[in-house]
């Protein structure tokens, strides 16, 4: 049976003082994103500002129970590769980091130093790790000795430090964050990229299947891949409100540039007595996935969580005790609730009950909506009377009402249609905002409307700078991090999308920048972004 549309609910009486609902969101997400967004992180309990040092922030339960969610969910995949766990120390030495200039300089300003122990200075000083090929890969060049020891693939979980100079904004820039940094080597080149495009299928996996959020897979340009890098492949998402991209995460070919700067070697298999560089492989996923999920999703209420990621899937609220309720009818009321709860929690539902005494049925509903729980059930005497539990939607505001006989199945039926519903919207969303061009005049405007684009491109970095400054607005200004009106930034290449549009002819379709002569090579995609 389909749940059926609820009748609304009389007014209801809580026992005690009434306590007002004082914390709600005080800006809406269309008139000012950045503050919005602060305070949904902060008023939906899922940060807190570390006030002892700028730039750090506190991850509160419900972030770590989404971020752990993730971490399972990758880890059993990642194991099921053949990827071991590890964890190195977080420090690392000038000489480390001396002998990877070109991928360290990109880090340089953002290091964090530790000059002193106690009080007393170091001989040496050393480096808190911004990422870790410098701590590791002296350690792959004494473990892997033979083609038999390859492929070799460990994978950490940890924090690093990169001490941003820009506004930091929770979970998108933090001076410190958590992540996931696996770290592999290959007998050859194309088992290498095997596995980087095996990882980032994961990577998409987890936004799309747990966080339902829509990604496009592709490429890096040469003017964004990893510094020291081979090529680079990512993820790339999408905020509707700010019409910017965002790099969701990255997975990593390093070619034999590392393992030839650790000289991690091993012995050709088709040559005796010739060695031979290892290919390599790095790829991390971070926190950021938090913050891009709560700009997708969240609304003027607050938070709007999945349900696979979500702490809370279910809350269940008492309704309709009065003051003239007598203590039989609570008494049996409060079992029946608990009851439902544990049918649920049997079916693996995570389910919690709000019987506080002094909130009214209304504030609990606000308090639970700002949490973003996906699903509250309401239940009261009319309820049992009518063997129904009526139901409320957090995405959709949509209420009805379920056969208390068919709770446990329905139940879990429409979180995973919520968690459908959610992925379908916002998919949607990033369809209508992304535009294929062949037009350069419509560039600029399409991002003035909150579009990524798709354009011809011929690939080459100088011409991408170029870009970049060409499509700078001075006149289409928007709310900077700080909440002050700026002019908005030029686009930059977020992806070179594995799905191409066609219309594209090697040779004959020049790149789309009308000062560049050259052929484009593919479709790239541009825009604003994070």
């Amino acid at each position: 049976m389909a749940p059926a549309p609820a009748k609304k609910n009389g007014k209801q009486a809580a026992k005690g003082p009434v306590v007002p609902l004082t914390n709600g969101i005080s800006v809406t997400k269309e008139a000012n994103f950045p503050q919005w967004y602060q305070e949904v992180v902060t008023k939906c309990e899922l940060v807190d500002y570390y006030t002892e040092i700028s730039g750090f922030y506190i991850l509160r339960p419900s972030s770590m129970h989404i971020w752990n969610t993730i971490r399972s969910w990758f880890q059993e995949r990642i194991e099921g590769m053949g990827v071991e766990e590890t964890s190195f120390p977080m420090f690392l030495s000038a000489k480390s980091l001396e002998k990877e200039k070109e991928h360290v300089e990109g880090f340089a300003p953002e290091l964090a130093w530790v000059t002193k122990a106690g009080d007393k200075d170091l001989e040496v000083p050393v480096a808190v790790r911004p990422t870790s090929e410098a701590v590791m890969y002296p350690y792959y060049a004494k473990w892997i000795r033979s083609h038999r020891d390859l492929p070799f693939r460990l994978n950490q979980w940890n924090s690093v430090v990169r001490w941003e100079a820009k506004q930091t904004t929770p979970f998108l820039r933090a001076r410190e964050f958590m992540w996931q940094e696996g770290h592999t080597a290959h007998l050859t080149e194309q088992l290498a990229e095997k596995e980087v495009l095996e990882i980032l299928e994961l990577y998409a996996g987890v936004y799309e299947q747990l966080l339902a959020v829509p990604v496009i897979r592709g490429k890096k340009t040469e003017n964004e891949k990893f510094a020291g890098g081979y090529w680079t492949s990512t993820c790339e998402g999408f905020i509707p409100s700010t019409g910017r991209g965002i790099q969701g995460a990255t997975s990593h070919a390093l070619g034999q540039n590392f393992s030839k700067m650790f000289e991690i070697t091993v012995e050709d298999p088709n040559q005796k007595g010739e060695h031979i560089f290892v290919w390599q492989n790095s790829w991390g996923l971070s926190t950021r996935v938090i913050g891009v999920m709560v700009m997708i999703h969240s609304d003027n209420k607050g938070l709007v969580l999945p349900p696979r990621v979500s702490k809370h899937q279910v809350v269940i609220i008492p309704v309709g005790i009065t003051a003239k309720t007598s203590t039989e009818v609570r008494e049996s009321l409060a079992k029946q609730v608990q009851d439902l709860a544990d049918s649920l929690k049997a079916e693996k539902v995570r389910t919690e009950v709000d019987n506080r005494e002094g909130y009214t049925p209304g504030f609990k509903f606000a308090d639970w909506e700002m949490k973003g729980v996906p699903l509250r059930l309401e239940f009261g005497p009319k309820d049992a009377a009518n063997s129904v539990v009526t139901y409320s939607r957090r995405d959709t505001g949509f209420k009805g009402t379920i056969p208390l006989a068919e709770l446990t199945t329905q139940v879990p039926a429409l979180l995973e249609k919520i968690q459908q519903d959610m992925y379908d919207k916002a998919d949607a969303e990033f369809t209508s905002h992304r535009l294929v061009l062949d037009d350069w005049t419509k560039v600029v405007p399409a991002l003035d409307a909150r579009n990524v684009v798709l354009i011809p491109f011929c690939g080459e970095p100088k011409c991408e700078e170029e870009i970049k400054d060409n499509t700078k607005s001075d006149e289409h200004r928007e709310l900077g991090p700080d909440g002050k009106p700026q002019p908005s930034m030029g686009m930059k290449s977020l992806c070179i999308p594995f799905d191409q549009p066609s219309g594209l002819v090697q040779g004959e379709t020049k790149c789309l920048r009308p000062e560049c002569q050259a052929f484009a090579k593919s479709w790239v995609m541009f825009g604003r972004s994070y």
